[in-house]
């Protein structure tokens, strides 16, 4: 075993996007370390840096050689290799010259498969400094950068332009060139406190090195933790408290190398302004991070962090506070002119607005969901008037100057001017519920008129968009069919609704002109919704084949759909669960064969007790007559568990069935009348799932 010591590899550039920043990082350690791997090269762990001007890597003990590795190349086999007199062939003496060896320097190895000719050669390992050059510019070049730059006047490309380049093992230097730049063992410092170059002594001072001299943080983390820190801490001085979005402290910890917080003011007339457009301004546009008080309410304070120490902090703060005030002043006037009208007269607007250019306007699109959403109002227990009014209203506020200036606000401003202009509160909260959820594991709307514009506009979007033939293909899905068939079944599956997805197509594709959408836009779209259903409940953990059983019964409601898997996972926790699958998987292969069907929409003849004639066939048609009054309405109460729990009763008796009976029987009538027996059977279970689809292995989902 070789040495170890410490690896740096530092590359340093111009500043890097804040956006790009960490999965850079991470995709430079996992580079670097398949190919410390890939050469066989040992090492304990990797400590990754990243800060705006730098890339860096710390291997800690790495073996300084990499070890000796025999080679081993199977030739041809012995009998190819060779004639019948003994002579090489073209393929063995092919062989021997790609080894670079003379045909008597090859071995041979035998096998149950026979003789083969092989070659084998022990490389000695090369020194890892020697292959860290390499290691890097392949761990570099494997990097997800979209859009490459080239520099200067030479051919190198990176994500930004390199200035420097560190290679340290231990206390050596490792000659080489990086991106065009040959490696030094010195770091840079913060471009303004220290931007003098660094000697490093020995790798493992790196960042302790910019730590203490440098006024740079390299580790990404430390360096988030510490704004977050400082700016509580901060913020804790005047009785308030930050607010820290993730994403934005990310951000932040992406910009600067040294953070300092400063403490800012603005204004208190600006409060007037929806809070929400305030911080919007001061989080997206200045990295500023807002303050509020104890109980949540807006303050007029912000912090902005810093990337140096200044002499002058209230020259910093004057000048932070200056530039957010003409930003607040444009928002207060868009607050102001958007106000001058109620939210209904900018409907004429989204006349003027596409949607999609054979789909119509955003006004074609609004009148749509509004007949969409007349016909969902009285499951949700909401006034048609009210849905229908909710939906006319609810792209308005994309045509407002405020929403223009701030996107992100749709539905947040259209709440403002919609209870400005004095509607029903169910609309002021539909205004900005219809967009939710946004993404995976959003919160859901809570809101009857909510709910109803949500699933309306999804569903119309939906039966559009596939009526057109724009359905997603790959990872394409430039109108967020995915996203929006996930939502639909969210709300429904989760609220719960009692909706058919079946019914919604067929609506939505009536309100449509003839001629519009294709023929098949009501069962293409019902797919794949049900696709999408497929992968929700793979991703809660519900085995594949229980979705599958319930699926097969042809039911379309989600919200049913979802009590039965319920009850089939939990069926399948029973002892009886085996042997009733496999039975049911019998009785369905023998229905089968003598052209039964089963199911809510199958004629099925009716056992006659009369005919049968075996002890067991007997006790099974007793049992199949009285549950069948005992589970039909337990199954229209939807209580699906106390189904199956009824049925697995019945374990004993059907085994007992199939042991002594024989189904098949010579005589029409008595095979009839037991194969009428066995679908009345099957038709009991499928009232829950088609348990023929389920495994025979146990499962507790």
């Amino acid at each position: 075993m070789s040495p170890t010591t410490e690896l740096l590899i530092e590359i340093g550039t111009e500043e890097l996007p804040p956006a790009a920043l960490q999965p850079l990082a991470l995709a430079f350690t996992e580079g670097l370390r398949t190919q410390l791997t890939d050469a066989e090269i040992a090492f304990s762990s990797i400590e990754s840096f990243a800060s705006p001007r730098r890339l860096a890597l710390l291997v800690h003990d790495i073996q300084t050689q990499q070890p000796d590795r025999e080679v081993v190349r199977r030739g041809p086999a012995v009998q190819a290799a060779f004639t019948a007199d003994g002579a090489p062939t073209k393929a063995a003496l092919g062989f021997a010259s790609s080894c670079g060896v003379a045909l008597d320097a090859l071995a041979r190895e035998s096998t149950p498969k026979g003789e083969w000719l092989l070659y084998r050669e022990m490389r000695p390992g090369a020194p890892t400094a020697a292959l860290v050059p390499t290691l890097t510019e392949t761990a570099l070049a494997g990097l997800p950068i979209p859009r490459r730059m080239r520099w200067g006047t030479g051919t190198a490309e990176f994500v930004r332009p390199v200035h420097w380049v560190c290679l340290l093992l231990g206390r050596e230097r490792v000659p080489g060139t990086i991106l065009g730049v040959a490696s030094g063992r010195v770091t840079f410092g913060h471009r303004f406190h220290h931007p003098e170059a660094l000697p490093i002594a020995h790798a493992r001072d790196y960042a302790d090195l910019l730590r203490s001299q440098g006024f740079v943080e390299p580790d990404f983390i430390r360096r988030r933790e510490r704004i977050q820190t400082t700016v509580m801490e901060l913020a804790a001085t005047q009785g308030l408290t930050a607010r820290l979005d993730p994403d934005l402290l990310n951000e932040v910890t992406a910009l600067v190398e040294w953070p300092v917080p400063i403490l800012g003011h603005f204004d208190e007339s600006y409060l007037e302004i929806p809070p929400e457009v305030l911080i919007e301004t001061m989080q997206s546009h200045q990295k500023y991070f807002p303050l509020e008080d104890q109980d949540g309410r807006l303050q007029a304070a912000f912090i902005a962090v810093t990337n140096l120490e200044s002499r002058d902090p209230d020259q910093v703060r004057a000048g932070n506070e200056r530039v957010i005030r003409p930003r607040f002043a444009d928002a207060a006037f868009f607050w102001r002119q958007d106000l001058k009208q109620p939210l209904e007269s900018y409907r004429t607007r989204l006349e003027t607005v596409v949607f999609q250019e054979r789909l119509g306007s955003l006004a074609d699109k609004s009148a749509r969901v509004a007949c969409l959403a007349r016909h969902l109002a009285p499951t949700l227990q909401i006034d048609p008037e009210i849905a229908a009014r909710a939906a006319l209203l609810s792209r308005c506020d994309l045509v407002t100057s405020m929403v223009y200036e701030f996107p992100t606000l749709q539905g947040t401003m259209g709440r403002y001017y919609a209870a400005q202009a004095q509607e029903d509160a169910g609309i002021c909260e539909a205004m900005q519920e219809q967009y939710l959820p946004r993404f995976a594991g959003d919160r859901l709307p809570l809101g009857a008129c909510g709910r109803t514009l949500a699933i309306a506009d999804r569903i119309d979007t939906l039966v559009g968009v596939f009526g057109i033939g724009l359905r997603p293909s790959g990872a394409k899905d430039p109108y967020g069919l995915r996203r929006a068939a996930i939502g639909v079944l969210r709300i429904l599956i989760e609220s719960p609704l009692d909706l058919d997805l079946r019914d919604l197509l067929a609506v939505a594709a009536s309100i449509y002109p003839a001629g519009t959408l294709s023929a098949d836009v009501e069962p293409a779209a019902l797919e794949f919704l049900l696709e999408r259903l497929r992968g929700y409940y793979h991703d809660r953990g519900i085995a594949a084949d229980t979705i599958e059983a319930v699926l097969r019964t042809g039911v379309t409601n989600p919200a049913d759909l979802d009590a039965r898997l319920t009850a089939v996972s939990a069926f399948r926790r029973l002892p009886a669960a085996v042997s009733l699958a496999a039975a049911n998987k019998r009785i369905r292969n023998l229905l089968t064969k003598s052209g039964i069907q089963v199911g809510a929409a199958a004629t099925q003849p009716q056992p006659r007790a009369e005919l049968f004639v075996d002890p067991a066939e007997m006790r099974l048609g007793e049992r199949v007559a009285r549950l069948s009054a005992q589970v039909h309405p337990l199954a229209s109460a939807r209580d699906y568990v106390g189904v199956l729990e009824a049925l697995a009763d019945l374990d004993a008796d059907l085994d007992a069935f199939f042991e002594a009976v024989l189904v098949m029987d010579e005589d029409e009538t008595i095979r009839d009348n037991r194969l009428a027996l066995l679908a009345s059977l099957a038709s009991l279970f499928l009232l829950v799932a088609d348990l023929s689809r389920v495994q025979d292995a146990p499962r507790g989902t």
